[in-house]
């Protein structure tokens, strides 16, 4: 157990525990469950049914920590509802989807009342109490609306409270903390600087202007009503990401964790380096299970995903009657909201933007290569006794292109495996169904590169029409070469005789004789930054039209953050990105010319997602024990 949180369940145990004579909890002790348990599972659920808390217990039947004296940590917020935050919740999509996500798009739109702090799990109905009559006692102060007025800097974007209505909310969340201090034995700060609602946080500066113009579009006289909220999370868990399973994984092995559709995972960023690629080791918010899972099974998802809303004042304003018609109009058989102001104000912005995108960059990571399934000694595997290839499992390529050298070469520079060539076709069939015009191709020298390039082009049925040049320039980051030597790639003229459709007349940026082995990541990186930047140089601007870039998962974050103006990553950072690059992974670039700079946005087809199909020896366990 880690030092700080030794001293943590050291303190919390040395505590005066008081006892809780709440129904919920009389009925948990009737069913034989320990007061300090059943008092953790209603502190964990909100205490708001006893089928909730009894769920939560046989969920974390197994969970390693369920006797740890830790509590939840427990913050007040003052959140929008009503017409205003439908308007919200809009500029959060399309931020995220014109931007990207920032810190603010890790929570819900809110004012920060009284920030986190800690109370133990059988007094957390003094600070329900607390809420109520201190809401009482401001009802009739409670201004009709807020006053909110835009707010920017280059990393911060959101709406500030006028003076005089700020100095009700901090009589309100001083009263608050003063009463929960006392009665619930904690220690409650309120927030007394200036109060906010963020709209956007530690963002790119180059994307101040959009989110701007993004931000303008949203009243802040909209109608809405106020709702004081005491929301908790899992203290032990601040600093981890949260993940969301897209899908259900059953253990293989004893250290694997049990994971259903839907559930959240805490991952230590810290703790994933010695961890196999494609794996990461986290702890499941359902069952407090820990293991390690496939992450291609996995989403980011948002740190307020896991926190539960315990309860919640509303203030009543005049216009409330208003505000409850607004959402029902508002509201479509689907449940969706739809703001009509709003969307047309967003799509104005859009349409503007739009009308300027001329290209786009298509980066790519090259399909499943075969030492990725049968590790490197994949050769060996394959050779006969006198040195010929021959196929020793179907996902094995049924022959391999000639070379004039040895077949040894393939080692460190491996073809697909079928499953990554059905992959590549795919995604180009994908790209097609998409309407997805390929203007130029380029590949890294390495085979599978130029052979998922190859297939993609069969996909999208310009195979016959669009060459591919061969950059020797968007080759991976040397460093990482297992021989610690360059590959002895294959040549145009042996490519081009093998049948691959290579642009013989291309003259590479970054001849082939200057990639050096282990490369510095400042060597590696200006390479990259070098190389996109000819390549956008050399593709000619008129009219509308892809540029594919075929590299390694590397590729995707060297030759498209320099193309949309961000700085290079830290390098312990960009080892931790590209590990999680998966086969096919993608990102899309676009031009707006007008404004002389790129954008990256969503990629024109979806993601591909599949699990792992192990080798099987029918002798074991049919026919012999």
């Amino acid at each position: 157990m880690a030092v700080a949180e030794t001293q943590l369940y050291t303190k919390v145990s040395n505590k005066h525990r008081s006892k809780s004579t709440s129904a919920l909890l009389e009925s948990l002790l009737t069913k034989g469950f320990p007061a300090h348990i059943a008092q953790k599972a209603l502190a964990a659920t909100g205490q708001k049914t006893i089928e909730d808390a009894a769920k939560w217990l046989h969920s974390h039947c197994n969970d390693p920590s369920l006797e740890d004296p830790i509590p939840q940590e427990y913050a007040l917020y003052l959140c929008p509802t009503g017409s205003l935050y439908n308007h919200l919740q809009e500029f959060w999509k399309e931020s995220k989807r014109q931007c990207g996500k920032n810190r603010a798009h890790e929570i819900f739109p809110h004012i920060t009342l009284c920030d986190f702090f800690t109370c133990e799990d059988q007094k957390v109905e003094l600070l329900y109490d607390t809420l109520k009559r201190v809401g009482d006692s401001f009802a009739q102060h409670f201004p009709p609306s807020i006053s909110l007025s835009l707010h920017s800097s280059t990393s911060y974007l959101g709406f500030f409270i006028g003076d005089s209505h700020a100095n009700i909310l901090k009589e309100f969340a001083l009263a608050f903390s003063s009463e929960a201090s006392a009665l619930a034995d904690c220690h409650v700060k309120p927030c007394l600087k200036q109060l906010h609602l963020t709209l956007a946080h530690k963002f790119y500066p180059h994307h101040q202007k959009t989110l701007e113009q993004l931000a303008k579009c949203i009243n802040p006289g909209e109608t809405c009503q106020w709702v004081a909220a005491l929301y908790s999370r899992d203290m032990r868990f601040v600093h981890y990401q949260t993940l969301r399973a897209l899908f259900q994984y059953k253990p293989q092995n004893i250290d694997e964790l049990m994971i259903n559709t839907g559930d959240f995972i805490y991952v230590d960023p810290t703790q994933q380096s010695d961890v196999s690629e494609g794996w990461v080791i986290g702890t499941s918010h359902r069952t407090g299970c820990r293991g390690f899972l496939p992450e291609n099974y996995t989403e980011r998802a948002n740190e307020s995903d896991t926190w539960v809303k315990h309860r919640e004042y509303v203030f009543v304003t005049s216009s409330r009657f208003f505000t409850q018609i607004e959402n029902e109009r508002n509201v479509n058989l689907n449940g969706e909201v739809h703001n009509p102001s709003m969307s047309r104000s967003v799509t104005n912005v859009l349409s503007l933007q739009n009308a300027t995108l001329r290209r786009g960059v298509l980066v790519m990571r090259h399909g499943e290569r075969v030492d990725q399934v049968f590790g490197k000694s994949w050769l060996q595997q394959c050779l006969t006794g006198d040195g010929k290839y021959y196929r020793a499992d179907l996902n094995f390529p049924s022959t391999l292109p000639k070379r004039k050298d040895s077949l040894k070469h393939f080692e460190y520079d491996p073809p697909l495996s079928c499953c990554g060539i059905f992959q590549s076709r795919l995604i180009g069939e994908a790209l097609l169904d998409q309407e997805v015009t390929v203007s130029y191709v380029y590949s890294s020298p390495a085979l599978r590169c130029i052979q998922t390039a190859q297939h993609v082009l069969q996909g999208l049925k310009l195979d016959q029409k669009v060459k591919i040049r061969v950059e020797p320039g968007l080759f991976e980051w040397t460093k990482w070469e297992a021989s610690r030597v360059i590959p002895n790639f294959m040549t145009v003229t042996e490519l081009a005789e093998a049948s691959y459709k290579i642009d013989t007349s291309y003259r590479g940026n970054f001849p082939l004789s200057s990639l050096v082995p282990s490369e510095s990541y400042e060597e590696y990186i200006s390479r990259s930054s070098a190389v996109i930047k000819q390549i956008i140089t050399a593709c000619p601007s008129k009219g509308k039209g892809v540029i594919l870039i075929v590299g390694h998962g590397s590729s995707l974050a060297s030759f498209t953050r320099p193309l949309i103006g961000l700085p290079a990553r830290d390098s312990s950072d960009f080892t931790q990105v590209v590990r999680k690059i998966p086969s096919l992974g993608m990102c899309f670039c676009e031009e707006l010319k007008e404004e002389n700079k790129w954008q990256m946005v969503n990629p024109p087809v979806k993601t591909l997602t599949h699990g792992a199909n192990a080798a099987f020896n029918w002798r074991n366990g049919i026919v012999e024990d």
